[in-house]
């Protein structure tokens, strides 16, 4: 049973993570991120990790399919029992529409949507630096940096508007600061 669900937007390296992690505790909702699930997968080499291995380096998007799966299986599990913060997810309108039917099939909704917004040069240092800082080969070349930030820009940022039309609660949160502002701006958006 899923109580609430929170997604969080925002372009790579706009501290959606970081602030999933935060919040998780705060909201004592199950952080899902997509990206970690892809990583795991590519770590353990599994036959999903070799799928999508070529596409992430490239700074593409896993297909629909694959993605929509994965997500339904995380959310079938029993620690979203009290609510749940999707990292990371949708990533398009398509994703959208699907995880709103199948929140609807189960009788729940979006509570809101947070989305982090940081100017681009700042992101590109932030990618940089974790590259360095925890080894993450999908945020070392900067030109894959910058066609996974285009790639947010055009397909994902949609999804704002899609929310608005549908009259969930965007919260548009300022995500330059301390981890502690920037959670502190999440929770009052949210009501918390």
């Amino acid at each position: 049973m899923i109580r609430q669900t929170v997604l969080l937007f925002g372009p790579p390296g706009s501290g959606k993570g970081t602030q999933a992690k935060v919040l998780e505790q705060r909201l004592r909702a199950a952080h899902v991120s997509t990206g970690d699930m892809f990583r795991e997968h590519l770590s353990r080499r599994s036959e999903l990790g070799i799928k999508i291995d070529h596409i992430m380096r490239n700074g593409q998007l896993v297909p629909d399919a694959v993605t929509n799966e994965m997500v339904r299986d995380r959310l079938l599990r029993p620690d979203v029992a009290l609510g749940t913060l999707l990292d990371g997810f949708p990533r398009n309108i398509p994703q959208a529409r699907w995880l709103d039917i199948f929140l609807a099939g189960r009788g729940y909704s979006i509570r809101g949507v947070v989305v982090l917004s940081v100017p681009r040069p700042a992101l590109i240092e932030r990618l940089k630096g974790r590259a360095m800082k925890e080894g993450r080969a999908d945020d070392a070349d900067e030109a894959v940096i910058r066609r996974r930030l285009d790639t947010y820009a055009a397909q994902t940022e949609a999804c704002i508007g899609f929310y608005q039309s549908t009259k969930v609660p965007v919260h548009l949160v300022d995500g330059v600061g301390s981890i502690e502002e920037v959670t502190t701006r999440v929770l009052r958006s949210l009501g918390n």
